[in-house]
């Protein structure tokens, strides 16, 4: 099996060379229902399908990109854009999930932004909530052997203040993150709210721990596309993600523009 780290350095050597630059300064990877709202965001530097890179592979799900998009913000940083991500559920194993996050970081990122849409426990369906904490419930994790990891600040707190200057609205909650594919049972979104936990779904817990570990600051911001189960009063679709997405495009857009403005 190659070592993800150094598969991660030749995916950033590639991503360099493809695109003829120096290296990156912050890295954003775009969940369900987020896709669209990145179109348009800073000067195009070019873009090429993800699975042209080495260890990508195309996205799995609906509501997904597969693409990496590179522009140059209005502060004058390049910016890395992955439109789709890997997820647990597709048993391809934890390194491919934290791929493009170390990919990142190789290419020199040292802030990455994590975006997903998600199920809400007390935050209302169309909410855009920033993630101020989390809790893996995944029973994985990207760390291998002896790797100490402080968690204190999953999400910094610099970023979190910026984001609300963007926009003062934005609400704050606790990530929970499932395995997946299957949505949560309603005893299992108890669980979670007992637990602290304001938000579920199916990413970004993982990737948050590789990016800490690489010295990334992490900004996360979860859509909430539905009431999670058992609050809900319907039962749960994923086209009912993917419309959620498309309904709260403007306010995703003129948030992501209003970040890359300041980052």
């Amino acid at each position: 099996m190659s070592d993800p780290y150094q598969l991660a350095a030749q995916a950033a050597e590639a991503l360099r060379s493809r695109f003829g630059i120096d290296g990156i300064d912050l890295a954003l990877v775009l969940g369900s229902g987020w896709a669209q709202a990145a179109e348009g965001l800073g000067e195009p530097l070019g873009e090429c399908p993800l699975d042209e890179l080495p260890g990508f592979s195309a996205p799995v799900v609906a509501g997904h990109g597969g693409t990496l998009r590179l522009v140059r913000t209005a502060s004058g940083s390049v910016a890395a854009i992955f439109t789709g991500r890997t997820h647990l559920y597709e048993a391809r194993g934890v390194a491919p999930v934290v791929h493009g996050v170390r990919t990142a970081a190789a290419a020199g990122a040292r802030r990455l932004l994590l975006t997903n849409g998600c199920g809400g426990i007390g935050h209302p369906a169309g909410a855009v909530v920033l993630i101020a904490d989390q809790i893996n419930l995944t029973g994985a994790t990207p760390l291998v052997g002896p790797r100490f990891i402080d968690l204190t600040e999953v999400y910094s707190p610099a970023l979190r203040a910026l984001a609300k200057q963007v926009d003062p609205s934005l609400d704050e909650g606790i990530y929970c993150q499932f395995h997946g594919p299957a949505y949560e049972t309603p005893a299992e979104v108890r669980m979670a709210q007992a637990i602290g936990g304001t938000l579920v779904g199916m990413s970004t817990a993982l990737e948050a721990i590789a990016a800490r570990e690489l010295g990334l600051d992490v900004l996360g911001i979860s859509l909430v596309t539905n009431a999670a189960a058992g609050i809900a009063q319907q039962p749960l679709t994923h086209a009912e993600v993917v419309e959620a997405g498309h309904t709260a495009q403007p306010r995703l857009r003129a948030l992501l523009s209003g970040l890359l403005e300041r980052l």
